[in-house]
């Protein structure tokens, strides 16, 4: 099956984990081929995700050069949320803005190589505790902007890690968390920084869930790696082995791990 590659697709049926792999038009369903070898042969060529270009390298996971330095989700406050720079008037693509920062987002608590603060658009629940291998996850407020989420995670950062450790992550299940008591003891640690806020900001613009419960994900995994192995598609563009698990938006394989997020954009060969 030859085609460009994509983040895969995820769904979470009564709790577990179930993923499809874009390979051009057709989508792979990969929970079924766990305990078997499949096959990924890259063919060399990279096509941008927005201008459909060929190209050299792959830019934040699937864009060309000029892509990347004019787009607006390649910017740096797309990763830094609080340094969003749309009031000044020198946002990329104010249209794009509009629609993308300002609608609503959650700041959570994740379980994934162990407790994190995160954020996330609603329309990306579960998905991106998925994407992070979270077995557990917490929303805990709700905002009325990308902006106003990421000066919260910010607050929370300063006691509690912003960042998964994808290593740690898939050497296997992390031991659970009592998130819920986690969420009540930085909500009171944060409560001047989060008072200050709240001097800026409309009350509805910052809503506290203390009633969300915790949401429990399993991932199809047969066997975690004892040591982890990144593959390198650049490096090593056939890569052959046994699908024993999938975690995150990795496949463990017998011989190493891969990224398929990284591979965005790339044009490979997929069989099993």
């Amino acid at each position: 099956m030859l085609g460009i590659l994509d983040k895969m697709y995820t769904q979470l049926l009564s709790g577990e984990v179930y993923y499809q792999l874009p390979v051009g038009n057709e989508k792979v369903d990969l929970n079924p081929l766990i305990g078997q070898s499949i096959k990924f042969k890259y063919t060399g060529r990279i096509i941008c995700l927005e201008c459909q270009k060929l190209t050299k390298k792959s830019f934040n996971q699937g864009f060309c050069y000029s892509c990347f330095t004019k787009l607006a989700q390649c910017d740096m406050c797309i990763m830094k949320p609080e340094t969003c720079h749309f009031a000044a008037g020198t946002c990329r693509d104010p249209q794009w803005g509009e629609e993308f920062c300002f609608q609503p987002h959650y700041i959570y608590l994740a379980n994934s190589s162990g407790i994190k603060v995160g954020i996330t658009r609603h329309t990306q629940v579960p998905t991106r505790w998925i994407d992070q291998g979270a077995v557990q996850a917490l929303p805990i407020f709700k905002v009325s902007s990308r902006k106003l989420s990421g000066l919260i995670e910010v607050i929370f950062a300063k006691h509690i890690s912003d960042k998964t450790s994808w290593q740690q992550m898939l050497k296997g299940k992390s031991a659970q968390i009592d998130l819920v008591t986690r969420r009540d003891e930085l909500v009171q640690t944060c409560q001047n920084a989060l008072n200050e806020l709240l001097q800026v900001y409309d009350s509805t613009d910052i809503i506290l869930l203390n009633d969300e419960s915790v949401l429990d994900i399993t991932f199809p995994v047969l066997k975690y790696p004892l040591k982890v192995k990144s593959l390198n598609l650049d490096k090593d563009p056939e890569v052959t082995g046994i699908l024993q698990g999938i975690k995150g938006q990795y496949l463990l394989l017998d011989i190493g791990v891969i990224n398929i997020r990284k591979y965005t954009g790339y044009e490979i060969d997929f069989s099993v």
